[in-house]
């Protein structure tokens, strides 16, 4: 029988969620937590471990969607 693969202890492309204590992934989606937000958060939590300044400029780049999305004009 083949053993089953759990996709939350995998990671491709790098080891920046590796120390977590939850996956932004489960986080997310265990608070159900829409696209746009989520991928805010996935930005902040992994800033200082891959990208950097511009993670956090990503960050505020999926914010600004979401204000302009869920606000319109009317900010």
């Amino acid at each position: 029988m083949k053993e089953k693969i759990n996709p939350l202890n995998i990671q491709v492309g790098g080891d920046h969620y590796k120390n977590l204590s939850i996956q932004p992934a489960a986080f997310i989606h265990r608070n159900n937590i829409g696209y746009l937000a989520g991928n805010a958060i996935d930005m902040l939590v992994r800033y200082k471990d891959k990208g950097g300044k511009q993670d956090l400029e990503k960050a505020i780049h999926w914010i600004q969607l979401l204000i302009k999305l869920e606000y319109g004009d009317k900010t």
